[in-house]
């Protein structure tokens, strides 16, 4: 047995019952035929599923209040640092985390100083060399006038 759906009210149509509008459109009665036609808005009107629904009547207690479960926050360690490390850096002062920030970028700089200048000195005694020549490219042959 299948039931169809008002499509104004949306109440429940049974077999054998209600009325058919171009095919598409199934009505309980005349009188939400009615409506229809007249481009009655079946939110407006009181009886229709569709105002019950928006208008919250007939729900009853335990289904109107769904409860929902709050998230809880944990703070946990990261795989690099333990929880008091990161404690420890977040209670921090701003002066002291902008002095150790200035501390890191002057040791990797002098880092990268240093490897840049023992790269300097390995090419010092090398002869410049184009990359096809490193390759091994035949240089071009001379060009010859008629």
């Amino acid at each position: 047995m299948k039931l169809e759906i008002c499509s104004f009210s949306g109440h429940k149509i049974y077999p054998a019952k209600g009325k058919t509008y171009v095919r598409t459109f199934r009505f309980i009665n005349g009188k939400a035929a009615s409506y229809f036609l007249q481009r009655l808005n079946p939110r407006k009107i009181r009886w229709t599923q569709i105002y019950r629904r928006l208008n919250k009547k007939g729900i009853t207690e335990e289904i109107r209040k769904k409860r929902s479960r709050r998230t809880v926050k944990h703070e946990r360690a990261i795989v690099g640092a333990s929880w008091d490390a990161i404690r420890a850096k977040r209670n921090q002062k701003p002066d002291a985390r902008a002095a150790a920030r200035q501390a890191a970028i002057a040791k990797s700089k002098e880092i990268k100083k240093a490897t840049a200048a023992a790269k300097k000195a390995s090419n010092v005694n090398q002869p410049k060399v184009s990359k096809q020549q490193a390759k091994g490219f035949a240089p071009k042959a001379a060009a010859t006038s008629r």
